[in-house]
């Protein structure tokens, strides 16, 4: 099951598990890319269930999840990959509704879906969670604080999610990228595509395939090993402010 799975990471690592056989649960707000993405995948000859829903809606992630029925209960990995940063900008000039959007997707969203989705592992004695936290859940940088924030949750939950889950056989992935050209910054300058464009000018940054090809291979180690904390950057970057561009 892949969250936020209709672009980025989401979508490169359904399309990824789905190429090598794997049964696919893609979940996300935008429902017309849903059902391309849903034809797409079937033609590997595998079997996708689409679910439209929000995240951030409480209500909605339990109705949805509860309503599985049959083998779609039987969720095996989660890939808890829905989440943005809105806006940048000091804390005293920051939108509220910005900071309420990343803390309810990234945080909450979070929480909400594996709340639903882990008592489904405990009952089989097995399961993989990966969370797709960023390099700035460690590294800060001005203007990110609030996504910083919810990023550096995810990192904590990561690890407090794998000791309470130990005994019951369920392994706990943190990754956290750093430069990846995916609609994030798009998202982030909403929708401004010059200024989105401008944060990988001279990087050649990570790609959806990247992590997704990272995820895939952390879920297929053997049994008895787990990949507790993966940060991955650029070869340009060693950390959040410490970039080196290629001259135009």
């Amino acid at each position: 099951m892949v969250t936020g799975a209709t672009a980025g990471f989401g979508r490169a690592t359904a399309k990824k598990f789905a190429q090598n056989g794997y049964d696919v649960i893609i979940t996300g707000r935008r429902n017309e890319r849903l059902t391309v993405l849903e034809k797409e995948l079937k033609s590997y000859n595998i079997k996708v269930l689409p679910l439209n829903f929000d995240v951030r809606n409480r209500d909605e992630v339990k109705s949805v999840i509860s309503g599985l029925t049959g083998e779609w209960k039987n969720i095996s990995i989660l890939v808890n990959n829905a989440g943005l940063a809105a806006g940048l900008s000091h804390i005293d000039e920051g939108d509220t509704d910005d900071w309420d959007r990343m803390i309810d997707t990234n945080i909450r969203g979070l929480l909400y879906v594996t709340r639903s989705v882990v008592p489904l592992m405990v009952a089989m004695k097995k399961g993989h969670i990966f969370n797709i936290s960023s390099i700035a859940g460690r590294d800060i940088y001005e203007n990110g604080n609030i996504y910083c924030a919810t990023k550096s949750a995810v990192d904590t939950l990561s690890r407090s999610m794998r000791i309470d889950l130990l005994k019951h056989n369920i392994k706990v992935t943190n990754i956290a990228p750093g430069m990846a050209e995916t609609e994030f910054s798009l998202v982030r300058f909403k929708g401004d595509a010059e200024k989105a464009k401008a944060v990988y000018t001279g990087i050649d940054s990570l790609k959806g395939e990247d992590i997704a090809d990272i995820i895939y291979y952390c879920a297929t180690l053997p049994a008895h090993v787990c990949i507790n904390d993966l940060s991955v950057t650029p070869t340009q970057q060693a950390a959040v402010n410490h970039v080196v561009r290629k001259q135009a």
